[in-house]
């Protein structure tokens, strides 16, 4: 009677034991279970690298070493196109001089997006409506003067630019929307800001005491751009208007208006 109850005894423990490794086995499984696992959906892939895998799944190597090799030769091409003097090479060298010249239309491209997709999402606080429709309003021209303002010298003087006389210390506004293209020394301008437009012109600004614009920033007509210099008698203020469509530059008075 003994040994059967203790043959008892030992089932029920060994079964308890192994109830409790199965119990233990799958606490220790339920760790390593992802949130969707845990309630019913399947793991969703993920791009972590482990320590047995080479390289992310989303990232080439061998591509992206090919890329940097196809991108060197491709250099050490041109400069020996351009190191060479033989003619059959002309064509190339003028398209290769001319696409690195050209200027990148950003007030065009940007024109373009608003029309494909609207206007793009923006980080700072928008202007309200009506300051909006005040600043652009239909049939407005497209570049004017301040009533204040005096032409000294007409395009003809020098073909680029003409000379706006101005109050002493007065701010010189955008004439018209875009995007600011060139900050900085221009010669024969001196300090100049250049803003291009959605019809591939471009303004210049030109003669300016101070700078109130960054580069690439988009601005709104009537912004200002910066100070307009004194005059030699500095009773005045004056700057330099340029504009230009394409590689020529045009006589502004054809196109501005006096406010």
């Amino acid at each position: 009677m003994r040994s059967r109850a203790d043959d008892v005894r030992k089932r029920v423990m060994k079964r308890k034991k192994e109830r409790e490794k199965m119990t233990k086995n799958i606490e220790n499984r339920s760790l390593w279970l992802s949130d969707e696992e845990k309630h019913g959906f399947e793991r969703l892939p993920s791009y972590e690298v482990g320590p047995n895998e080479e390289s992310h799944p989303l990232f080439n190597k061998e591509m992206f070493l090919l890329k940097i090799l196809t991108s060197a030769c491709l250099v050490l091409v041109i400069a020996i196109l351009f190191r060479s003097n033989a003619e059959s090479v002309d064509p190339i060298k003028n398209f290769v001089t001319k696409s690195m010249e050209q200027d990148f239309q950003f007030a065009a491209v940007s024109e373009w997006y608003e029309d494909q997709f609207g206007k793009p999402l923006a980080l700072l606080p928008l202007e309200t409506e009506s300051k909006k429709e005040e600043v652009s309003a239909p049939g407005e021209p497209g570049y004017a003067l301040p009533a204040a303002a005096r032409i000294l010298e007409e395009f003809d003087a020098n073909g680029k630019r003409i000379t706006i006389e101005t109050e002493k210390g007065a701010p010189v506004s955008a004439m018209n929307e875009g995007m600011v293209r060139y900050v900085g020394v221009e010669e024969g301008f001196g300090k100049t800001v250049i803003i291009q437009h959605a019809d591939k012109t471009e303004t210049w600004y030109g003669n300016l005491e101070t700078i109130n614009v960054s580069l690439y920033e988009f601005i709104e007509k009537g912004s200002d751009v910066g100070v307009a210099s004194n005059a030699e008698d500095g009773t005045k203020g004056q700057f330099y208007f340029a504009l230009k469509k394409g590689d020529d530059f045009i006589d502004p008075i054809q196109v501005i208006q006096f406010e």
